[in-house]
């Protein structure tokens, strides 16, 4: 990839507090509220809002251009190929000057005391990472609160609303507030994800390099969520749509994060989580009639991780460098509620997903 081509809007005559970062593919239908949103936030002079491209083909570019004239401090980044979520927001966070990250989807809009809600219950927590509470884009219904805790799996243990600050293992990928420094000495995204788990993997290191992570439900974020992958319906959900190339991702990803960041006792997990990766598969081809989903899904997925087992052997080395907390602390976070509790609800809600066998990975 060559190097990002950069553009800056305003003037920073002191360091940013914090660096909204917002990554964009082809979102031009979103920027527009994401920006208006961030306008608004009550402690705007201490912001700097970053926008990264990923080389979309739509009028993102021209939107964002416009919008970010009208910001106080501001830049863009445009990467010249999509290199994906992970990469795309550690390209913008090398740009960003703020002492806080706040990594935001560009489908999504701030209520006006967003940031300086996490920003102050950070202070007050001693948390080094936050999320806010998550509604759906277009009502205050309940979305999620990043993840308390993980399965008996190794997945991600879905949030439940909550009215008050409160420890999380998992802060979500939308909505993810970090500071910068911790952010670089934890390596950032990791880049191999491409995209999916990849806040899942950061939090993991978040806490095994003894920090803190809590959820802000004062801070409030709308969310469309999976905007590229299942489009219809516009500002809200109206099926269960996803793609072979998104469960692909999610798969291969869920089982990089425990392989790398597993101490000993967790690793138990992984045969776990390959065997209901093995059967959650199999099934889906019968139901769907189509052996090739099992292929790509599955069997690609786990050929994955061998391919990058050298990627994971570094990664593990480089994890015990700052390790201080091991498996069994971790342990606290341990939950009986499943991941696959939000994807039951889905079902209920819209019947059996719609699968595009394309290679979608939006």
């Amino acid at each position: 990839m060559n190097a990002p081509r950069i553009e800056r809007f305003g003037r920073v005559d002191t360091t940013p507090l914090v660096s909204v970062v917002v990554l964009n593919w082809n979102g031009e239908q979103w920027l527009r509220r994401c920006f208006d949103s961030i306008k608004e936030q009550t402690i705007l002079p201490q912001i700097e809002t970053v926008f990264v491209d990923n080389a979309s083909t739509d009028s993102s570019v021209e939107l964002a251009r416009q919008l970010l004239a009208g910001l106080p401090a501001a830049c863009m980044v445009l990467n010249s190929d999509n290199i994906g979520f992970s990469a795309g927001n550690n390209v913008g966070a090398e740009v960003a000057s703020g002492r806080y990250l706040f990594f935001l989807n560009s489908d999504t809009w701030l209520e006006r005391d967003c940031i300086e809600e996490l920003v102050k219950q950070v202070r007050i927590t001693g948390a080094d990472a936050a999320t806010p509470l998550v509604l759906n884009y277009n009502d205050d219904s309940y979305q999620d609160m990043g993840f308390f805790g993980f399965d008996i799996f190794g997945l991600p243990s879905p949030s439940t609303p909550c009215d008050h600050t409160r420890t999380i293992f998992i802060a979500g990928g939308c909505s993810f507030l970090i500071e910068r420094e911790l952010f670089f000495r934890l390596g950032g995204f990791d880049p191999e994800f491409f995209m999916y788990s990849e806040d899942a993997d950061l939090s993991w290191r978040v806490w095994i390099a003894g920090g803190k992570i809590v959820a802000v439900p004062k801070a409030c974020v709308h969310h469309r969520g999976a905007a590229a992958v299942n489009p219809a319906g516009g500002e809200r959900l109206v099926e269960f749509r996803t793609s072979e190339q998104k469960r692909f991702l999610t798969n291969r990803n869920a089982l990089l994060t425990l392989l790398k960041n597993a101490q000993h006792v967790l690793l138990l997990l992984v045969p776990l989580q390959v065997m209901l990766l093995i059967i959650e598969s199999v099934l889906v081809a019968l139901i769907l009639r189509r052996t090739a989903y099992f292929r790509r899904v599955c069997l690609a997925a786990l050929a994955d991780c061998w391919r990058l087992r050298r990627h994971v052997l570094v990664e593990r080395t480089r994890v015990a460098s700052f390790r201080k907390r091991g498996d069994l602390w971790m342990l606290r976070f341990f939950r009986l509620r499943p991941n696959r509790w939000f994807e039951i609800k889905r079902l209920i809600r819209f019947g059996l997903p719609k699968i595009d066998p394309l290679k979608n990975a939006g």
